[in-house]
This record gives structure tokens, sequence and C-alpha cells, in this order.
């Protein structure tokens, strides 16, 4: 088993995982669980990105894409729980 396959069996799994996540952002029982359950796709798609980078061996161009995804996810998780707590839904 090569690491190639090995990365990308783990590139599924952490898919699915995500999507799990996914279900929690469409079905979730509140705003505060959503929020959670889209920085944790978030975090998880950075991480898959990650993955794809040893897959394709471009370490350099896939490290830059996930860096600017994980802090727009960061950024926009903050803004979202910042309108939230301004309108007095906490």
């Amino acid at each position: 088993m090569t690491m190639t396959n090995f990365f990308l069996g783990l590139s599924l799994a952490i898919s699915f995982l995500a999507l799990l996540c996914f279900y929690r952002v469409v079905f979730g029982p509140g705003a505060w669980n959503r929020i959670v359950a889209v920085n944790v796709f978030g975090t998880k798609t950075t991480v898959v990105l990650l993955l794809m980078a040893f897959i394709y061996a471009r370490v350099d161009m896939f490290v830059d894409i996930s860096l600017v995804y994980a802090l727009l996810n960061f950024i926009g998780t903050v803004a979202i729980a910042k309108f939230f707590e301004k309108k007095g839904e906490v």
C-alpha cells in the first residue's frame, strides 16, 4: 500500500465525516450548533486540501490555498458569532 493510496483513503473518510457535519448545518437544533458545524466543516475541508497536496505532489500550491481557506473560515465564523451576539440571540 503506497502513501498515495493511504492519503486517498483518508481523504475519502474525512470527506464522509464532513458530510455528517453538513447534515448538522442543515438540520441543526440551534444557531450555535450550526455555526460550530460550519467551522468543523471548514476545518475538515482544509485537511482534505492538504491531503490532496500530498496526493498530487504539489504541496506548495495547496498549502497556500488551504491557508487562505482556513483564514476565511475563521473570519466568517467570528463574524457570524459577533452578528448573533449583537442581535441578542446568545
